[in-house]
């Protein structure tokens, strides 16, 4: 079988379970294992349609979502360049 290859920058493309931030209505929401198909060189993500409809259908009832995580978030604009 031929591999598949990335339209973007013509890397090898195979399936991958991930967690994705997926933008909805202006709002992002991280789904766990979520399964894709992903360029080994560029990280370009491409989904089934089946996939993107079910997350589509996540997203939209996000108030259903009983789990929160956190993480540290930087300003790029205050940060200190480096060797300063």
């Amino acid at each position: 079988m031929k591999p598949e290859i990335c339209e973007y920058c013509e890397g090898v493309v195979e399936a991958a379970v991930i967690r994705v931030p997926f933008h909805y209505r202006k709002e992002t929401i991280y789904i766990d294992h979520v399964p894709v198909r992903m360029c080994r060189r560029c990280g370009e993500i491409y989904y089934e349609a089946a996939v993107y409809k079910r997350l589509e259908k996540i997203a939209a009832n996000r108030q259903a979502i009983k789990k929160l995580i956190t993480f540290p978030l930087a300003d790029y604009a205050l940060a200190e360049a480096p060797g300063t």
